[in-house]
């Protein structure tokens, strides 16, 4: 039963961050250093910058975690 409810949960999430993309197409341009530049849908850049929040999160905690032992 709780695979169940987890897979459901999942399909919501999945549903709404797709309508979310979706309505969030507007391209945005991203600035660094020395005049470069790129052009990202608003969904990409929103993406990739929680995926990079995630990661760092992961990184953190795991490494805090071996400290202890």
């Amino acid at each position: 039963m709780m695979n169940v409810i987890a897979w459901l949960l999942r399909i919501i999430v999945f549903v709404i961050l797709a309508v979310f993309a979706s309505k969030n197409l507007q391209p945005i341009e991203l600035h660094y250093y020395f005049d470069k530049s790129i052009e990202l849908p608003l969904s990409v850049a929103l993406l990739i910058f929680f995926a990079l929040g995630t990661l760092i999160a992961v990184i953190f905690v795991r490494c805090r975690c071996y400290s202890h032992k």
